[in-house]
């Protein structure tokens, strides 16, 4: 994992945020003010302040337990927030649903892959396409013309997607008989396949073994530059995530402890304390 991969310098916002360089001309896509969520007595995220530029690959990273995936949840809706905002390319996402979330352009992954093990590898990538499909229930059961055109730009779209990461090949293979690492590209296909402008990625390179993993980074930066949208990703190899993310947040109890580069996070006291605990006075 020794290749070096070029990272925008990050300038700071009026809202005391930073954002790669190449962004400050453009709109943040994602900024999260005063969040927070309570499980009953328990609150599992406080205070959650984060800003993302519009081609930005930031990590959110913080020992187990620390609110990581909470904020994916919240995010996403599969969580109300108790209190705060969260914009989406500046539009107000309160009581927004999963669905609505997904149309207006958050996707993600998740730590267990979730993929329909027992439909082709095609098929996978076109439920992604879902949110774009624009044909009535009468057109497709009676197979009218129009179904067969957008069957037919699904299937184009699903192997143009699938020949970017080398898949197109296996597109007719059944996704639960991929290797691991196969399956994990094949979820993040099938994200980008509803078009998102934020991509989450749920700890991506869980269980890959190190050319696995630098593959994988190289395949994050190709999403970037391809599709010119944003990454987050949630990750415990921290090689990954100081290698390839511009932003960085760290997490411990619910709660923002350091924000900044990697080279600024590697060094801040808050989180070698998190990770490795108060060092005792000699």
């Amino acid at each position: 994992m020794s290749k070096k991969f070029e990272k925008g310098k990050m300038v700071p916002v009026p809202s005391h945020a930073i954002i790669p360089e190449r962004d400050i001309d453009k709109s943040p896509i994602l900024e999260c003010s005063h969040l927070g969520i309570d499980f009953g007595g328990l609150r599992a995220v406080n205070d959650f302040n984060l800003t993302i530029g519009r081609t930005e690959i930031a990590g959110l990273i913080g020992p187990n337990g620390a609110g990581k995936t909470t904020i994916f949840n919240l995010l996403t809706k599969v969580y109300q927030p108790t209190r705060g905002t969260i914009l989406l390319d500046g539009l107000d996402t309160s009581g927004k649903t999963t669905a609505q979330i997904n149309r207006m352009g958050i996707a993600r992954t998740f730590q267990n892959i979730r993929l329909f093990n027992n439909l082709s590898v095609e098929d996978n990538v076109k439920i992604g396409l879902h949110n774009q499909e624009r044909y009535s229930a009468i057109t497709g059961v009676l197979r009218l013309p129009w179904y067969w055109s957008r069957e037919k730009a699904a299937h184009e779209r699903a192997l143009e997607l699938l020949s970017l990461f080398g898949m197109a090949d296996l597109a007719d293979h059944q996704a639960g008989s991929l290797p691991y690492g196969a399956q994990r590209r094949l979820e993040i296909v099938r994200a980008l396949a509803t078009n998102p402008s934020l991509l989450l990625l749920d700890e991506p390179a869980a269980g890959m073994n190190p050319s696995e993993t630098a593959e994988l980074m190289e395949n994050i930066v190709k999403i970037r530059d391809t599709f010119q949208i944003a990454v987050m990703l949630i990750e415990h190899d921290m090689k990954l995530v100081m290698s390839i993310c511009e932003g960085i947040c760290v997490l411990n109890f619910g709660q923002v402890i350091a924000k900044g580069t990697a080279e600024e996070i590697q060094s801040n006291p808050a989180v070698i304390e998190a990770y490795l605990g108060k060092q005792k006075e000699a």
